[in-house]
């Protein structure tokens, strides 16, 4: 262990942050994970204890060494941060795009595929709003591509330089960000912030973004500058200095997508088996849609080992234990589009009780008979065993629809994609009356997100509502008659 001691912790110039000559500096540490062994660097300023991990020793040993030579030239530490205070201008004087590209490194290993897809999504919106000067900038799609399609893909950066299209795009956004520590200026910071929100809360073409993504993007951002405090390159998460509100979300479905009524339905499921033989093979994947309120990706995702019971009469049920949703190979670890993984929303081995009904029940028991499963039981693939891909299946069910539906009902949003299945089935079973709580556990929701999800479909409710309140508000002498 070494140690230099002469004070307890003072603010620098500008107050704004505590240091201090007050370190220790330990000797590595070895751990053994599942992944093979990590070193860590542990060291405390001003008695508050700081650490680092790497993956080999070589790493570890060369930052240690940057830690001691700091405290032998007698450099201050920043107490919040734990690093040396050149080291921290150093880092300080980095501009966005560096950051962005780290905090992508950070981010990747463990998040899904969508999760990968929304923080490039975001930080290409926000990366061309943190410009430090606009001359020499490259054409807006060039700069987005740049970032979106190569920058903001961990494993493409990480493999070498930029392909020739995107280089020089590139090498122009290297110098010309803004420095990480002009969020921490009060001059500067809550321009910059400002600024970046705003062309979160537009599409590329000028209009307003939806709520929704626009939350979604806010959270991503503020996510991204909350790693800059963890590192301690900032003082405090700059959004939080200032007033700016999201957009009021719309959570609700629409209710003439989901008002698919079991007629149409049946309809819609009998026009998808006469799409040649590719419909044949989606109609059970349909019917999983809406009878068991599946949604495309667990759909796809059914196995023989999902179905827990499919009797020859009456109710059977579905065990769904993973989903498989379409991001795009960029963003998996696999190369595929598809990448299974487990329940949205749950722990990665949760599985999630379905009913079948009757109908549902001799749709699978059909698919089965004709189609058998793919060498891995997965019951929904193509001809070859491969997995059917998206276009396949929303061309069968844009025909299906168009065949099925009225042209009046065609030309409204009624069942307009695949995915309104799902929401007719919750509505379904909400307005037949059962209990949220049941439905949520079916749907794979928490009850609050269910209601107010699907708030506007419960249909109904308000005649039975009206009729209790009648009673509870009847005279007492009707109350008396009617107990005589």
């Amino acid at each position: 262990m070494s140690r230099r001691r002469t004070d307890a912790g003072r603010p620098d110039d500008r107050g704004a942050r505590r240091l201090s000559h007050d370190v220790r500096i330990w000797a590595l540490r070895v751990q053994e994970g599942k992944r093979g062994k990590t070193y860590a660097v542990r060291w405390t300023v001003a008695e508050k204890e700081h650490h680092k991990t790497f993956r080999t020793r070589a790493l570890a040993d060369g930052f240690r060494a940057q830690l001691l030579s700091a405290t032998q030239r007698g450099t201050p530490f920043d107490v919040t941060s734990g690093l040396p205070e050149t080291m921290l201008r150093e880092q300080q004087s980095k501009p966005w795009y560096d950051h962005a590209c780290r905090y992508v490194d950070m981010k990747w290993p463990a998040a899904a595929p969508k999760s990968r897809t929304g923080v490039a999504e975001t930080l290409t919106t926000v990366t061309p709003a943190l410009l430090s000067t606009e001359r020499g900038r490259p054409d807006h799609d060039t700069l987005r591509q740049a970032l979106y399609a190569w920058a903001f893909v961990a494993p493409r950066r990480q493999a070498g330089d930029p392909p020739p299209e995107f280089a020089a795009a590139i090498r122009w956004l290297e110098r010309n960000t803004v420095a990480l520590a002009d969020f921490d200026d009060p001059s500067t910071g809550p321009e910059l912030t400002r600024r970046a929100l705003d062309a979160l809360a537009l599409r590329l073409d000028g209009r307003p973004a939806a709520p929704r993504t626009v939350a979604r993007k806010r959270a991503v951002f503020y996510n991204a500058l909350a790693y800059a405090v963890e590192l301690g390159i900032l003082s405090g998460n700059p959004i939080d200095r200032i007033t700016w509100k999201t957009p009021k979300t719309v959570e609700t479905v629409d209710r003439r997508r989901a008002a698919i009524n079991p007629g149409q339905a049946r309809a819609l499921l009998a026009a998808v088996r006469e799409q040649s033989s590719i419909g044949r093979r989606l109609a059970a994947f349909f019917a999983c849609m809406y009878y068991g309120a599946a949604r495309p990706g667990e759909a796809l995702e059914i196995r023989r080992e999902n179905l827990a019971r499919l009797p020859e009469e009456g109710w059977g049920e579905l065990l769904l234990t993973s989903s498989a949703p379409r991001t795009g190979t960029a963003w998996t670890d696999s190369g595929r589009s598809r990448e299974r993984r487990g329940l949205k929303h749950r722990a990665a081995r949760d599985t999630r009780p379905v009913p079948a009904h009757p109908e549902l029940v001799a749709f699978l028991r059909e698919h089965l008979e004709e189609f058998g499963t793919a060498p891995d039981g997965r019951l929904f693939v193509g001809p070859r065993g491969g997995t059917i891909g998206e276009s396949t299946y929303l061309t069968v069910w844009h025909r299906a629809r168009a065949a099925a539906l009225t042209p009046a009902e065609a030309a409204s949003p009624l069942a307009s994609v695949p995915y309104d299945l799902r929401h007719a089935a919750v509505s379904t079973w909400l307005n037949g009356g059962v209990p949220a709580t049941q439905v949520a556990e079916w749907a794979g929701h928490s009850v609050e997100v269910l209601l107010r999800t699907y708030a506007k479909c419960i249909v109904g409710q308000d005649e039975l509502a009206r009729r209790r309140i009648e009673e509870a508000l009847k005279p007492d002498d009707d109350q008396d008659e009617g107990a005589a």
